[in-house]
């Protein structure tokens, strides 16, 4: 934990930057089955379209949880252990999102460009999510305790 102190500042920043996604995400989600091509899609692209909409929704819900926790624990006593909790949520929060993101784009261009390069897209958004969310701050922690 950076902060012991509990500042719950950063944490509201982080989240500022993350639910935006999710919520674009889901909304997104919400239309596609009332597209009128909707029913002509293979049946495992739906079951794609249900894990990426219930992982979307799960990635909303573990955003918000602090918010609403925070209120209903007022006033905060423990600021730095709930802040500890929170941080696990927005983790499993972006890792349902990551997934989400991942199942996304394998689902619209398998549609849109067919299923060859739906899958290496989806491939490759999780490559770079895996990178950029995972091993680019590894490397920075070694870098920084060396």
């Amino acid at each position: 934990m950076d902060d012991v102190d509990g500042d719950l500042t950063d944490m509201l920043g982080e989240l500022r930057v993350l639910l935006p996604t999710a919520q674009l995400l889901s909304a997104f989600l919400i239309a596609v089955p009332f597209a009128p091509g909707f029913r002509n899609i293979v049946q495992a692209e739906k079951h794609v379209f249900l894990a990426t909409f219930l992982f979307s929704v799960a990635a909303l819900v573990l955003f918000t949880a602090p918010a609403v926790q925070h209120r209903l624990m007022r006033p905060l006593q423990q600021r730095a252990r709930f802040k500890a909790r929170a941080s696990r949520q927005m983790l499993l929060g972006a890792a349902s999102l990551a997934i989400a993101l991942v199942l996304a784009t394998q689902f619209v261009l398998s549609e849109v460009l067919g299923h060859t390069v739906g899958n290496v897209a989806g491939v490759v958004i999780g490559g770079l999510i895996g990178t950029a969310w995972l091993l680019v701050p590894l490397i920075w922690n070694r870098r920084q305790s060396a």
